[in-house]
């Protein structure tokens, strides 16, 4: 294991040894190859610099108790490439390739899993790019599959604290039949000025509401929204958001643990009545969110106490967290344990 302060760490890149990389040409994909440069040679006319065809994963691996590499949910995360690269018209690897190819990038950078219960983990960045010269707007004949990998510590700096965020009514993060539901980086582009002028004013980040009616809770910046009220898990449904495999896998903890679990609209309205509230995602696992700010009405909506986390967001965040380390059995079968 490399000699790391990991528990400084904050959620950012940093070289490790090796990344693991497929090229798609003439109809097929290659085997995956290693490569120990930061740097990919594409050509300026590529479709993803100009076009947007580009799609992106995060996952995270656990190093257990026992010293042994968890990993979370791969297979999800190839699914949800795929449907990615359906929507934006490119050619995603196979399941099977995307699986092959996260293992062995972690395999090869192993000592760079940091220890069990240092708050860290190693971040895994899939990313699916259009390669090529292409002028006319077109998919691309040609892509490349990278996966590279980072240890990192939390997403929000307060870690699993209550944060303040901003409620965001001028901007819109994706349009109502857009790419909302895929992960494509032209959603986070969309959402980056929101973000920074929630940093500029101290938020954590910014919820946004959806675009055509600015009636309902949609996004919650980089993650998805919950709420908690009257024994309810309450998550918002809309075709503008990202299906969060975090978010997924919370719903049906929630549900395992005695909750009814609502997908569905939330009006704005709704939010002075919930118990708790939290910000979910794979970079954040559940980030609670201790106060809801709208400054165009010059109103707060307040869940809790200021620097507690909620029960429920404690229970929930404790339970996913035990079954990513292997503190806990996994019956739902959501972690592939790692024999390097």
């Amino acid at each position: 294991m490399k000699n790391l302060d990991w528990g400084k760490l904050s959620f950012g890149y940093s070289k490790t040894d090796y990344n693991v990389r497929c090229y798609y040409k003439d109809g097929k994909w290659s085997a995956p190859e290693v490569s120990d440069s930061e740097m990919l040679n594409i050509h300026m006319a590529s479709t993803c610099l100009h076009y947007g065809q580009e799609a992106f994963e995060g996952m995270k691996a656990f190093r257990g108790k026992d010293g042994k590499i968890r990993l979370f949910r791969c297979e999800e995360n190839a699914k949800r490439m795929l449907s990615s690269a359906e929507y934006v018209m490119m050619q995603a690897p196979s399941i099977e390739l995307f699986e092959e190819a996260v293992v062995k990038a972690i395999e090869l950078n192993k000592e760079y899993v940091p220890p069990y219960e240092s708050g860290a983990s190693l971040y895994i960045r899939p990313l699916l790019i259009g390669v090529g010269p292409q002028m006319g707007v077109a998919p691309a004949k040609e892509y490349i599959f990278v996966v590279f990998v980072a240890p990192v510590g939390p997403y929000f700096k307060a870690g699993f604290k209550p944060t303040k965020v901003m409620l965001e009514r001028r901007y819109d993060r994706a349009a109502p039949n857009g790419t909302g539901h895929i992960k494509v980086g032209g959603n986070y582009a969309a959402g980056m000025r929101s973000g920074e002028v929630a940093h500029q004013k101290g938020y954590s980040t910014a919820i946004f509401l959806d675009s055509k009616e600015k009636k309902y809770i949609d996004e919650c910046g980089p993650a998805n929204f919950f709420g908690i009220k009257n024994g309810s898990y309450i998550t918002p449904f809309s075709h503008t958001i990202l299906p969060s495999i975090t978010n997924a896998s919370l719903m049906v903890l929630a549900e395992d643990m005695g909750l009814k679990v609502e997908r569905r609209l939330i009006p704005v309205e709704e939010l002075e009545t919930f118990e708790e509230a939290g910000a979910c995602g794979t970079a954040a696992v559940i980030s609670p969110i201790g106060q809801i700010d709208d400054l165009e009405n010059n109103k707060s909506i307040v869940f809790g106490k200021p620097d507690v986390p909620g029960e429920w967001c404690t229970k929930l965040y404790n339970r996913l967290r035990a079954i990513q380390y292997g503190d806990e059995p996994d019956k739902f079968g959501w972690v592939k344990v790692l024999n390097f």
